[in-house]
This record gives C-alpha cells, sequence and structure tokens, in this order.
C-alpha cells in the first residue's frame, strides 16, 4: 500500500579508523618536537634567594650552570648535609672547576666562545665561602662573565 517503508533492519554505519593511524602519528610527532628533556639531574637542594632587580638571558644555550648546595635528602646517607658543587650530573670539587670550563667552551663554536656565561645557582643556605672559592677558580680559568640565578622577590 504504501510506497515507501520504513527499514528498521538498517544500522548505523561504524566509525572509520582509516585515518587514527594518521593522528597517533601527528600526535606523536608534536610531542617529539615540543618536549624539552632534562639535561641535568640536579642533587643539590635548589632554594634559590630572591632579589628585586632580576634580568632574563638571552641565549641561554650559552649557559653554563654550576650548582652548589646541600645534597637531596636521598642522597644525605653517602654524601652528608654540608655543602657540595655539582657541575653537570656529578659532585665535583673546587679544583674540577677549570676542566669543566675548558670542556664547555671545546664543546661550543669558537665564535660563540666570548659570550658564554657562567651561571651559579647556589642555595640560599649556602654559605658564601664555598661560592667565593667557585669564583676565585672562575677567574683562574678566564670565565669572568658570572650570572647569579634568583628568583623574583614577591611583594
Amino acid at each position: 500500500m504504501s510506497k515507501f517503508r520504513k527499514d528498521s533492519k538498517k544500522d548505523t554505519p561504524g566509525i572509520s579508523t582509516a585515518s587514527l593511524p594518521d593522528i597517533v602519528f601527528m600526535l606523536l610527532f608534536f610531542f617529539m618536537v615540543t618536549t624539552v628533556m632534562r639535561e641535568t639531574t640536579i642533587m643539590v637542594q635548589q632554594s634559590l634567594p630572591q632579589a628585586t632587580e632580576i634580568q632574563k638571558l638571552q641565549k641561554k644555550s650559552l649557559v653554563s650552570y654550576i650548582y652548589i648546595g646541600s645534597p637531596v635528602e636521598r642522597m644525605q646517607g653517602t654524601y652528608g648535609t654540608k655543602a657540595r658543587i655539582q657541575l653537570n650530573d656529578a659532585f665535583a670539587t673546587v679544583d674540577d672547576i677549570p676542566q669543566y670550563i675548558t670542556a664547555e667552551r671545546t664543546a661550543r663554536d669558537e665564535k660563540e666562545v666570548p659570550f658564554m656565561t657562567t651561571s651559579i645557582k647556589a642555595d640560599q643556605n649556602t654559605k658564601m665561602g664555598i661560592v667565593t672559592d667557585v669564583k676565585q677558580e672562575l677567574r683562574k680559568a678566564n670565565a669572568l662573565k658570572i650570572n647569579y640565578s634568583t628568583r623574583k622577590k614577591v611583594q
């Protein structure tokens, strides 16, 4: 009688998964490009002092970091609670600083060496004696551009 019948047996079509691998690889590529890998594992306590007049560094790729502070709690059984110097991923002494600076200079292009900066990230509870010793060794190594890392003072 009726020319048009409603067929109740029709199912809705399934979701096409043909583009799923494209989406997965696009997300993988995005996260690979945008992720920044941690360069060093910080093994000293870092509670930076506060300052009012701070400036951001322009080229962070030309900065070599020296961390100074007491070892983190998980390492205090081995290294004690006295302030230590960390260069890259290892504890060092003041005598190791010239070798570290030389290695950092050789890793850079010759044109970039005059623009290199050494940043001291010292814990706010660190005694100034060890910081002064580090500065003296940096002078001997002719690394005269020194930066103290701080955090902005909250008012």
